[in-house]
């Protein structure tokens, strides 16, 4: 099997050449004759970049496949650039044990559109209270390399801290949900003066930053890797780079939503704003987009979290928190981060691909666009742009804060190991 995509430009540098994939492999850059065989992407000088990785990504299966499947979701990851997910745990029955986390990525290899990691949990049940079996499923057939109770904090330290050293014997990372549920009784929006102003009780900033700031700590001292999902907060940005200074072996994602989306979209009263962590005040959003160039947090991750009509289109109080992401995330990262001049197509992909495949060892995903490496690849029209309609997208569900928006950036192929998954808005 072979594909030649012709005239792409790698990371947006340099004129355009012809990349040659042979068997899964990139085998020549420069001017190549097609060979008979040859399936020929026109790629017409669009960037092209290694396929994006995305560390926190919720595919519902098993048990609520009415609002996401591991196929529809995988075919939005591949519509959206995405050649490896990583599926979130808080499934139902949880991915607490090498059972399902089997089921997950066997799910994942059928379909074939990405490679689906499952995140295995860090506590049984999620329920904070006993350590799952992290040794089982790190050395299970799913050979799982992220674990996380995400959508609720591991609270207790002692907890915290036996994963952490655990972890360490694993070669595996512990991701932390960092929410000190303490003080989020009852939270409905970031703390400040417009969740005060539409009756709101506050999600206070000091709850995640508290948790950042002790479980850095204890990481330091396990001398574990620590990765902070959905950072949110200026505050929690300050943490990181004190970490880092301190050397310790802590990584942070922030969302698409987060860079882009703040709490000024609460006056609405639509739930589809409703997300854990909550959308932020435009200070936050800045520092986080700055923070994010400069390597403080080190990648994005789309917290791509499909909800049905019934769980969403409510009364605030009663909506489950959570955004689509995966068809979006390359468009808003554009936005945000490429016309503002904050980063380069090259640093476009080292925060949704390179970086992500190191955190999330992946020796396959994330690699330079040159000959010998494995042909992940994704091509991107960095001038076209595009309206979202969320019942267009390939979700089951349809709750994306970014109904109705033109973005800019819009992926035209996909490619796994060299096969073409997606290609000018539709799945392969």
């Amino acid at each position: 099997m072979s594909t030649l995509i012709k005239g792409a430009r790698p990371y947006g540098e340099g004129d355009p050449v012809d990349v040659l994939i042979e068997d899964g492999v990139i085998t020549a850059l420069g001017v190549v004759e097609a060979p008979e065989d040859a399936e020929v992407v026109e790629a017409g000088g669009q960037v092209l970049l290694p396929g994006f990785v995305d560390l926190h990504t919720h595919l519902r299966e098993p048990g609520r496949e009415d609002t996401e499947t591991i196929d529809s979701g995988s075919a939005a990851a591949a519509l959206g650039g995405y050649t490896a997910v990583f599926a979130m745990a808080n499934t139902d029955p949880v991915a607490d044990n090498a059972v399902i986390v089997e089921h997950v990525w066997r799910r994942g290899q059928e379909v074939g559109l990405v490679d689906v990691h499952p995140v295995g949990a860090v506590t049984v049940g999620l329920k904070g209270e006993k350590l799952a079996e992290l040794g089982t499923m790190a050395n299970s057939q799913a050979r799982v390399k992220v674990f996380s109770d995400d959508g609720l904090c591991v609270a207790d330290p002692l907890l915290m801290r036996r994963a952490l050293e655990y972890s360490t014997a694993l070669d595996v990372v512990i991701a932390q949900h960092a929410e000190e549920p303490r003080l989020t009784v009852g939270a409905q929006a970031h703390e400040g003066e417009r969740a005060a102003r539409l009756g709101y009780t506050g999600w206070p900033a000091a709850a995640e930053e508290s948790i950042v700031a002790r479980d850095c700590l204890l990481a330091l001292h396990a001398n574990a890797r620590l990765h902070v999902c959905h950072v949110s907060t200026s505050g929690t940005a300050d943490v990181l780079a004190w970490a880092k200074e301190r050397g310790t072996k802590v990584s942070a994602e922030v969302t698409p939503h987060h860079l882009l989306l703040t709490d000024e979209r609460l006056a609405t009263y639509d739930p589809v704003n409703k997300v854990n962590p909550p959308l932020r005040t435009e200070s936050d959003a800045e520092k986080l987009r700055t923070a994010l160039a400069e390597g403080v947090i080190d990648c994005v991750a789309t917290d791509h979290a499909p909800h049905a009509v019934q769980d969403k289109d409510t009364e605030w109080t009663a909506a489950r928190p959570g955004m689509l992401g995966l068809q979006t995330a390359l468009s808003i990262v554009a936005e945000t981060m490429v016309r503002t001049g904050l980063l380069d197509w090259r640093g476009v992909a080292h925060v949704m691909s390179e970086r992500p495949a190191e955190i999330g060892n992946l020796a396959d995903h994330g690699r330079p666009i040159a000959v010998g490496e494995p042909a992940n690849l994704t091509l991107v029209d960095p001038d076209a742009e595009w309206t979202v309609r969320g019942a267009e997208l390939a979700s089951i569900a349809a709750n994306t804060p970014y109904e109705g928006m033109r973005l800019p950036g819009v992926v035209t192929a996909t490619l796994l190991r060299g096969r073409l998954t997606a290609r000018d808005g539709k799945v392969c």
